[in-house]
């Protein structure tokens, strides 16, 4: 029975990572504005998010785990969109600032309008030959979140 479920695990990670394998972004900036310009209302509904092919693999499993972990009818770790940091409005205004590159990682600033002023901590990672999100931070107001520790990444 394990082990069953856990060649269904592996099935279904590979589901996942083939989206994520259609684009492949060159430089955090140009992954960063893709991200930007995405309409995620027309997102396929294949990935555990409807930005699953800008994710890293590790951000794609952990929210598909929290969808497996999350009982039908139920809100998940997230009741809200990270990219625009808000569960209503869009990014306006959008400036991506220089990434700040560490090998296969980088870290880039982003400012945006979303009602108000909006700065994003993301971290990518360099997979599947491109730039990929592997978690999204704002730091600052009341509630200072991290998309990894949302959805309880322990490394």
């Amino acid at each position: 029975m394990r082990l069953s479920r856990f060649i269904l695990g592996l099935a279904l990670s590979a589901l996942i990572a083939l989206p994520a394998l259609a684009e492949t972004y060159k430089s955090p900036k140009a992954l960063l504005r893709a991200l930007y310009s995405f309409d995620a209302a027309s997102a396929d509904d294949d990935g555990p998010s409807p930005y699953s092919a800008f994710f890293s693999d590790h951000l794609n499993g952990l929210l598909q785990q929290d969808l497996d972990n999350t009982p039908e009818g139920e809100v998940g770790a997230l009741d809200f969109d990270p990219v625009i940091s808000g569960q209503d409005g869009e990014a306006s205004d959008v400036e991506i600032g220089q990434p700040i590159l560490m090998d296969d990682r980088a870290e880039v600033e982003v400012e945006f309008r979303n009602g108000e002023k909006v700065t994003l901590y993301y971290t990518l990672v360099r997979e599947h030959g491109g730039w990929k999100v592997d978690d999204i931070a704002n730091q600052q107001g009341e509630a200072p979140w991290s998309l990894g520790a949302l959805l309880g990444d322990d490394r």
